[in-house]
């Protein structure tokens, strides 16, 4: 949102059924053979926030932090998961650095992708039952 600001977009205004375009200005994109070529961008803001997924995350921390019985808990579980990152990180990088493990590992990840393409995606009665297999799976977790 901050990058269509920048740029000063020109306004949209709609009146009934039509779409006027008020100041449109072109924005060069490549230039192919000495032509240039533009491209017109019009942008609409949905919501007052462009995450709204992390308000609730915000929310709940918030409220776990104004409870005052919970800070310490809600301390240590931030510190848990920067060190969970921390020490994951830095195991990824020591098995990178081994000279076989990489290697067989990605060889063990194609392996096992053909398999499941032949398992379930080559054919129609198996593509079948893999969304079954996956419906299911959802009712379980909704607990429908």
């Amino acid at each position: 949102m901050a990058f269509a600001s920048a740029i000063s977009l020109p306004s949209l205004i709609v009146h009934g059924n039509k779409t006027h375009y008020r100041n449109l200005r072109k924005i060069p994109v490549s230039s192919v053979a000495g032509k240039q070529r533009f491209v017109a961008v019009v942008t609409k803001a949905v919501g007052d926030s462009s995450d709204s997924s992390s308000g609730s995350i915000v929310k709940y921390v918030q409220s776990a932090w104004n409870n005052s019985e919970d800070r310490i808990a809600l301390a240590g579980l931030g510190f848990a998961a920067i060190a969970a990152v921390w020490a994951s990180a830095n195991l990824i990088a020591a098995i990178d650095k081994l000279p076989i493990i990489p290697s067989t590992l990605e060889l063990i990840g194609i392996l096992f992708s053909w398999w499941f393409i032949y398992r379930y995606l080559l054919f129609k009665p198996d593509r079948e039952e893999l969304s079954q297999k996956i419906r299911t799976s959802i009712s379980d977790v909704i607990g429908q």
